[in-house]
């Protein structure tokens, strides 16, 4: 027993130690971290927030209510020809001679075709010999006539014999008439081997040369009106309806402004664009070309009371509505509050809407991004309210 008892005793003691230095190295980690603590607080104690933010600057506009709202609309439509025609030969043939060609300008009645008519020409002369044959016939069928009615008083023939001499004369005039007939066939048949310009216009496209054998109205040129200009414009019903015919409008173009006055207005509305056609007679048609661009300016009065403002001050709603930012004066500073408005109508870079806004109102107009309703702001004019009231 005496042997084993001084074993423990000498393992007990160094492990009591390690505690006790383990115990050591805490209580001077812990004094040295609130050392290292006191010596970074302020010597006048913890820090509190005691003023608020400086309020947000923001760019406004005040609210200038309209009681209607004045419009300037712009409505297009092309220009063309009153008439435009493809010309064509009624029979066929080979081409002798083309004189016009596409860009030439064009009197009425000049010649601009004609077909090799030699065929027609001898036809023709075959025509008038046949009656000048008939009617050297009928002249001797006349003769006999009056020399069997010559026999006749005297007794010297029977009735019959000038009934048949009569018949013979009629024969021979017959002959003349269909003789004619065949000969004006064959004029017109050369007359219709020439094209002629129904009215002064250009070509604008020429499908044979000469030499050419042309198919019985197959078109050879295509000509187009240049004295007589229209403008067909399509117009909602209700703009349609405040025109005059017989007035005299202005067409803006990029080549010149040019009046026109309003033929008529067809007053159906067309199913796939909604507009009424108005048709309208260009008064100048040489300072505009055919198929350029032509606008009609209307003026009109929509009866909704509201105001203009930038696009940038507004931001999506719900239900197709929109918001607005309200910079109002509340406990002697200005906070902002949201107000719902509809767009009436929109301009490029500004809108005219109406809805939650007062006479007087601070519209915030720029930055609706960096502000939410109930916050405070410090409101300023802007540039940009100038554009949208000035209009």
């Amino acid at each position: 027993m005496s042997d084993h008892q001084p074993s423990a005793s000498r393992e007990t003691r160094p492990g009591l130690l390690k505690g006790l230095l383990f115990l050591g190295v805490i209580a001077v980690s812990v004094a040295f971290l609130a050392a290292f603590v006191l010596s970074q607080r302020s010597a006048e104690g913890p820090l509190v927030v005691e003023e608020a933010p400086a309020p947000l600057s923001v760019d406004v506009m005040q609210a200038e209510l309209k009681s209607a709202l004045d419009l300037e609309e712009k409505f297009s439509g092309l220009v063309r020809a009153r008439r435009s025609s493809d010309l064509g030969f009624s029979g066929g043939g080979r081409i002798a001679d083309v004189t016009a060609d596409v860009g030439d300008r064009v009197r009425a009645g000049q010649t601009l075709a004609v077909l090799d008519t030699r065929a027609l020409r001898s036809q023709l002369a075959s025509a008038e010999a046949q009656v000048a044959e008939a009617q050297a016939s009928h002249k001797l069928a006349m003769s006999t006539v009056e020399r069997q009615q010559t026999l006749l008083e005297k007794g010297h023939v029977a009735q019959q014999r000038v009934d048949e001499a009569a018949a013979q004369a009629s024969t021979a005039q017959a002959r003349i008439d269909a003789a004619k007939a065949q000969a004006e066939s064959l004029r017109v048949q050369i007359d219709l081997a020439r094209i002629t310009a129904p009215y002064a216009g250009v070509i604008t496209e020429r499908m044979y040369d000469e030499g050419a054998i042309a198919s019985p109205s197959a078109p050879v040129f295509k000509l187009v009106e240049t004295g007589a200009l229209e403008a067909r414009i399509g117009l909602p019903s209700a703009v349609a309806s405040e025109l005059e015919a017989g007035r005299i409008y202005t067409l803006r173009s990029e080549q010149a402004d040019v009046g026109a006055r309003l033929r008529n207005v067809t007053g159906v509305i067309e199913a796939g664009q909604r507009t009424v056609t108005s048709t309208f007679d260009i008064i100048e048609p040489e300072n505009v070309s055919v198929g350029a661009v032509v606008r009609l300016q209307m003026s009109r009065q929509v009866q909704e009371p509201g105001l203009w403002v930038p696009v940038s001050a507004l931001s999506e709603g719900q239900r197709g509505l929109w918001s607005l930012y309200i910079a109002k004066r509340e406990d002697n500073g200005w906070r902002v509050r949201p107000g719902l408005v509809e767009i009436v109508q929109n301009e490029g870079d500004r809108a005219y809407v109406r809805g939650a806004v007062s006479e007087g109102d601070r519209i915030i107009i720029d930055g609706l991004q960096r502000i939410t309703p109930g916050q405070s702001v410090s409101p300023r004019f802007g540039e940009t309210a100038e554009t949208a009231n000035g209009g």
